[in-house]
């Protein structure tokens, strides 16, 4: 009676084992899919900067052409939005990889 509870248990840790490596491996490809993302997506957010870059830098302008005196404050929140898209970037591609 004992032997064949062992060999039960046998085949149950086998299969266990079995389908414990299947699933680090799939665990291990979709790691290295989402990781493939990071350096496409680092340079559409770069590409996102830039954009938002210029558009501040033309509304900037606007104003200081306009005289008007919020324009210290228009300049500092658009280069702290290009600075925080910029480092948002690289922190999150150096956290994840």
């Amino acid at each position: 009676m004992c032997r064949p509870v062992a060999a039960v248990m046998l085949l149950a840790t086998a299969v266990q084992m079995w389908a414990a490596g299947n699933g680090m491996a799939g665990i291990n490809e979709a790691t290295s899919m989402v990781t493939s993302y990071f350096d496409p997506g680092t340079k559409l957010i770069y590409a996102i900067g830039a954009v938002v870059g210029l558009i501040g830098g033309v509304k900037v302008y606007g104003k200081f052409s306009s005289g008007d005196p919020d324009t210290s404050k228009t300049a500092a929140s658009w280069f702290g939005a290009c600075i925080f898209l910029i480092v948002a970037a690289t922190i999150l591609r150096s956290f994840f990889l």
